[in-house]
């Protein structure tokens, strides 16, 4: 269901009503507190004024990451530094830090939106969760932590970095709920079998996200730690998690939309595509007061839904991330995306779910190696089957992808494991 502030149900009327108003003092706001906004605005030739309702968000202009790290740090803050209680801020890896100040009433949403989505999960104030996303700058620890602690639920604020001491505690504290990348909880779920210890969890839900995963990456982590695992979104610049999560119908992932105005937009032409179909996803924020975006541009590729879920919810629901704008690699004129070689990859029950991806150029022609690690209990003795199996793997993954990519078979535990964002793939060409 949707609520508002006062816990009434709203109907898809009351929320657009609700989401043109908040648009309306979120224009008005932005434009006499943000110079960014303020110079953008007066370019197209609009004042807050020509802004009435959602249905005027066309008329705005779009944001994307480098407007944040061409303004850093501060520069598209809308509060004054008096008010900002906390900062977050990503790695930098390709670039400038993309830095992002709360105000107290930011942390105070921030906190409902993630309840709401541990809701989903079926986490309540009985629960024990143990939160292994990272703490510090990333939004993940802290995030998560501040929607348990509003449920009311007891928080173990484990992080990363011991994975050992994380499965020691899962067990000794009797956790019920874990909120973790799925590619540290895979590993987990590996160190978790190795110590034959899965008999003694009292687990049954798990949050992950943080990074792209498949329904079938989904499978394996159900089937292997016997819980039910949710999809948790966000992404700092808009707040962290807790952006949209999906419910026990796992039919796309519910969106705060009281707080998040969310489009999904055409690649080409940046217009609105018609529900269902696959688009770029754009957020507004409608009730930021430290850093307000209008149509951050996400690069996450998805399709939108209104249609109510069988769970009752009326929110809109995005489907499962279909990869991003920026993570597709054309390789050889073909766009392949690493969540296709997973898929792949999951279907075959001799490989692990864990694989690299490296792109390299000779002789100006792309190439393409997928180095995949094999399941001990099924590690071929000979070289025959070692021959037979790596073939199987290519031609699964080619059909996947629509391109030859060469198999390289690695032994058990062989490939990193992460206990952050997972890396999938190095693509050596950008080093030319």
């Amino acid at each position: 269901m949707i609520w508002n502030e006062t816990k009434e149900c709203m109907s898809r009327d009351e929320m657009t009503a609700l989401q043109s108003a908040r648009l309306v003092k979120t224009v008005d706001y932005v434009y006499h507190n943000v110079e960014f906004y303020r110079k953008k605005m007066q370019k197209l030739g609009l004042l807050p004024g020509d802004i009435k309702g959602i249905e005027d968000i066309e008329k705005l202009p779009f944001t994307t990451k480098d407007d944040l790290r061409d303004n850093y740090p501060f520069g598209l803050f809308a509060a004054p530094e008096s008010q900002i209680v906390r900062i977050h801020a990503s790695s930098g890896t390709t670039g400038k830090a993309t830095v992002v100040g709360y105000t107290r009433r930011d942390l105070d949403i921030w906190a409902e939106c993630v309840a709401r989505c541990l809701t989903m999960a079926g986490v309540t104030k009985d629960d024990i969760i143990q939160v292994g996303y990272g703490y510090g700058l990333f939004t993940g620890g802290l995030g998560a932590h501040g929607g348990a602690e509003k449920i009311g639920a007891m928080v173990v604020p484990m992080s990363t970095g011991n994975s050992k001491k994380l499965i020691t505690m899962m067990v000794d504290f009797g956790v019920t709920a874990i909120a973790c990348t799925p590619s540290y909880l895979l590993h987990i779920s590996e160190l978790l079998e190795q110590a034959d210890m899965i008999k003694d969890l009292r687990l049954r839900t798990a949050i992950c996200g943080a990074e792209p995963w498949t329904d079938k990456m989904r499978s394996e982590i159900e089937n292997r730690l016997h819980i039910s695992a949710h999809d948790i979104y966000g992404l700092s610049e808009v707040m962290g998690p807790g952006v949209a999560c999906d419910c026990a119908a796992h039919n796309g992932l519910h969106v705060c939309e009281d707080h998040f105005y969310p489009e999904v937009l055409d690649t080409a032409t940046l217009k609105p595509v018609k529900p269902g179909a696959t688009g770029e996803l754009v957020f507004t924020t409608i009730t930021k007061e430290g850093l307000p975006l209008i149509r951050y541009r996400t690069k996450d590729l998805t399709s939108i839904n209104y249609d109510k879920c069988e769970c009752g919810r009326t929110s809109a629901r995005i489907s499962k991330f279909k990869g991003r704008v920026d993570d597709m690699l054309i390789i050889r004129g073909v766009n392949v995306f690493p969540s296709q070689v997973e898929a792949a990859l999951v279907d075959i029950k001799e490989v692990t779910p864990h694989y690299m991806m490296i792109v390299d150029r000779v002789n100006n022609l792309d190439t393409l190696e997928i180095q995949v690690e094999i399941d001990e209990r099924y590690f071929p003795d000979e070289i025959k089957g070692l021959e037979a199996l790596t073939n199987k793997i290519a031609h699964t993954v080619n059909q996947a992808i629509g391109l030859n990519a060469k198999i390289r078979i690695v032994e058990p535990q062989t490939l990193t494991r992460s206990e952050g964002k997972a890396v999938h793939v190095i693509d050596k060409r950008k080093l030319y």
